[in-house]
């Protein structure tokens, strides 16, 4: 029985990514500005408001910065390795070419996940982790082996939860027919983690309605505001529980993602039916 080799595959994405992003050299350098335009941006506008106020509920500008890193690290990630491929999703549909990726022998999903690699967006990357280095560089504060690991383990987590939500999203495309409000909805839907967790725990009614719900609901103030306490020094004593409960609602989440997945895959109707 033949059972691919997914990290090979994998390496051939990436090189058939690389090849397109040489042949056209131009547009690769303008996606490289554009992005660095976009982080410069950032750092001017909270520079400018750190001008005038010391801390903003307890982040200081450091602190602010470190945070801001955090969740520039984990949305650069997951839209280097998923977003091209999950908003491409509904044109597979649309046009047919889903036909051809169910009859390959491999993992659809697989398939449909990993086929693209943005590479422009790795300059993101890039700067996201310099950004990180300044922070805590500035905040003299001092980063423990311990962690870093564990920081690192929740961005892994960081992004698996966004591809969970991308795939859940891409399904979507196979009643809808064509999804491409896909790259709004997760442009809106990632705004409220931009800003730590602590920014939205207000009286007013609303502010409450959007704290519980990205808290608890749709973790997108979790994943990115606790990463960032964690490097930051400020959850040491609960350092062991996160290890531990991260991880297990991450595998949930991909259970779940993967159920959504191959039950709308079974609802699918060929372009030739």
């Amino acid at each position: 029985m033949f059972r691919p080799n997914y990290g090979r595959v994998w390496l051939t994405f990436l090189r058939n990514s690389l090849v397109r992003e040489l042949t056209f050299r131009g547009n690769f350098l303008i996606e490289v500005v554009t992005r660095t335009f976009w982080f410069v941006a950032q750092i001017v506008l909270f520079e400018i408001i750190y001008s005038f106020v010391p801390d903003i509920e307890g982040w200081t500008r450091e602190t602010y910065f470190a945070f801001m890193a955090t969740g520039m690290l984990i949305n650069s990630l997951v839209e280097t390795l998923f977003m091209p491929n999950c908003a491409n999703f509904s044109e597979l549909i649309r046009t047919g070419d889903l036909d051809f990726a169910l009859l390959k022998p491999i993992d659809t999903q697989f398939l449909v996940s990993f086929e693209k690699v943005d590479l422009a967006e790795l300059t993101q990357v890039l700067m996201s982790v310099g950004l990180l280095w300044y922070a805590l560089d500035k905040a003299d504060i001092s980063v423990t082996f311990a962690n870093v690991a564990l920081y690192l383990l929740l961005i892994g987590v960081g992004v698996a939860f966004f591809y969970c939500l991308m795939i859940v999203l891409a399904s979507t495309s196979i009643w809808l027919g064509r999804n491409q409000g896909l790259y709004d909805f997760w442009f809106y839907i990632t705004v409220f983690g931009r800003y730590p967790r602590e920014f939205f725990n207000r009286p007013h009614p609303l502010a409450q309605v959007v704290w519980f719900g990205f808290s608890y609901l749709i973790p997108i103030l979790l994943v990115i505001t606790v990463p960032a306490h964690v490097l930051l020094g400020e959850l040491e004593a609960h350092a062991w529980q996160i290890a531990l409960v991260a991880p297990v609602f991450t595998l949930a989440g991909f259970f779940v993602a993967r159920w959504i997945f191959e039950w709308s895959l079974r609802h699918y109707r060929s372009a030739s039916s």
